[in-house]
Parts: C-alpha cells; sequence; structure tokens
C-alpha cells in the first residue's frame, strides 16, 4: 500500500514564492479542479490518498512534497529555503507521526524535499538556492545509520533537482541536461526530455506507472515509446505557481513506525 499525502490548493495561491517563471494570474477553481482531478489519478494507480485542510495563510502549501523525505526507515522534515513556506512542516508532522519516526533539519540548514530523490540505497540531493550545504550534511549525518550514500547534484537554471531530473523506476531517469550535471548519474539510464519542453523533466513514477503533465506531449510520447504506461493530466493552473506533478504529494509506502531512535 502505498500512502499520498495531499493538500487542498490555498484560496491565497497567487500569492506563491516565484523564482525562475514569471508571475500569472492563476484560476483558483480550476486549480482545485486540477488536483482532484491529480488525486483521482494517484488513486488510480494504487495510492491511499490522505488530503490535509487548506492552509488559507500559506500560499504554496499545496506542493507538500518539499515538506518532508520519506524512507522505510524514518521521515525527515525539511526546513524550506523560502521562509513564508517553514510552516508548511507541521501539519505534515502530525500526518507522518503515525507512520515514522520523525526527525528534523535545523537552522541554520536548509533542505528542500523537491531536491532529494532516492534510488535503491542513494538519495540524490539537488545543490540549489533552496537547500544549503548546512541542511544536506545534516541529511547525510541522519540517513547514514542506515547505510545510505548521499549524493549531490550540480543543479542550475530552475528550483529544485526534480525540475531537471526525475527516477523512473530503479536505473532509469528522465532528466533536462541543460539543467543537471548528469555525471552525477553515471551507471543509470537516462531518457532525454525533448528540447522543446523544458520544464518535461517532472515525472511521477508510482507503482509502475507514470502520473505525467499533459502540457508536455513531445516527451509524453517518448515516455510512450519506451514502453512506460503514462496517466496524463492538467496541472496547468500548478504550473503557474512553479509546481509540478512531483510536488503536489508525498507518497511513501504504509510502514510501521521503527523503535530504532538516533540523536537529531
Amino acid at each position: 500500500m502505498f500512502i499520498a499525502i495531499t493538500r487542498e490548493v490555498s484560496r491565497n495561491m497567487r500569492q506563491c514564492e516565484l523564482s525562475h517563471i514569471p508571475r500569472q494570474d492563476i484560476d483558483i477553481d480550476l486549480a482545485r479542479k486540477q488536483h482532484a482531478q491529480y488525486e483521482r489519478a494517484l488513486s488510480d494507480i494504487g495510492c491511499k490518498v490522505k488530503r490535509l485542510t487548506e492552509e488559507p495563510l500559506l500560499p504554496d502549501s499545496v506542493f507538500v512534497e518539499d515538506t518532508a523525505i520519506v524512507l522505510n526507515e524514518m521521515a525527515i522534515l525539511s526546513r524550506p529555503g523560502a521562509k513564508t513556506r517553514r510552516d508548511e512542516t507541521r501539519s505534515v508532522s502530525e500526518v507522518l507521526s503515525e507512520y515514522r519516526v520523525i526527525y528534523q533539519i535545523v537552522s541554520p540548514g536548509t533542505l528542500d524535499g523537491g531536491d532529494v530523490f532516492q534510488m535503491g540505497r542513494t538519495l540524490y540531493v539537488g545543490t540549489t538556492d533552496r537547500s544549503n550545504e548546512s541542511g544536506i550534511e545534516q541529511l547525510i549525518d541522519l540517513v547514514s545509520a542506515y547505510e545510505y550514500e548521499v549524493k549531490k547534484v550540480q543543479v542550475d537554471g530552475c528550483l529544485h533537482l526534480k525540475s531537471a531530473a526525475t527516477p523512473l523506476g530503479e536505473d532509469k531517469l528522465l532528466v533536462n541536461r541543460s539543467w543537471v550535471d548528469v555525471k552525477s548519474f553515471e551507471g543509470k539510464s537516462l531518457i532525454d526530455i525533448d528540447p522543446g519542453e523544458p520544464y518535461a523533466a517532472n515525472a511521477l513514477f508510482v507503482n509502475g506507472g507514470i502520473v505525467y503533465p499533459a502540457a508536455f506531449p513531445e516527451t509524453r510520447r517518448c515516455l510512450e515509446d519506451a514502453g512506460f504506461v503514462i496517466r496524463v493530466v492538467d496541472v496547468s493552473e500548478l504550473q503557474k505557481a512553479e509546481g509540478a506533478v512531483t510536488c503536489c504529494s508525498l507518497i511513501f509506502r504504509d510502514e510501521s513506525p521503527t523503535s530504532v531512535e538516533l540523536e537529531a
């Protein structure tokens, strides 16, 4: 069983943080309809969706992925790089504590969940404006007891590592080479996005299938040609807030909390 934590779109999402795209008007009603379609897609591919209530004062709070990194053995609450987002972790922590022992990145560290993905026993972590050296070193300290390797990945020109690369199972990655140093992924099979779709490298691989944005048909065709089953969702309003399909959920296997404790 996969658990997918989501959160309702904030009525104030128009005040979201933006770093690499111009501000556009966001249709909140349409964003909520698209988000509900996204949640249905998660359910259809085998996730139990747990939706958190709206946080009206937190414009970016629909993007729950940035609040935590969840492994089989623990969950690590992030300390978002954007100060306006740091209160988002509180309600997520309450839900995650039902499933995992909780640890947390602390000041002066910053770490966004969108900068971290797992492939086997390796965690890839993007060095971006949202995740600093202190946050990454804290992550390394926390996961080393469970024999995870952490690899830093240079990212340029986009918000998060997952804007530039996302895993498609244990040995494949979808990548935008102009935003990420692919030498970090030595030994992995790489699928390149269509060059006319620079934001197309964000794909959500769950339970053998992919949830993927409708906005990138050429890259989708490449994925289908590679044999992947694609569930297409329209997230155009969420993309205006610099969002993507991975960042609208926090997905993990339903595991009982471990009794092993670490000193945070």
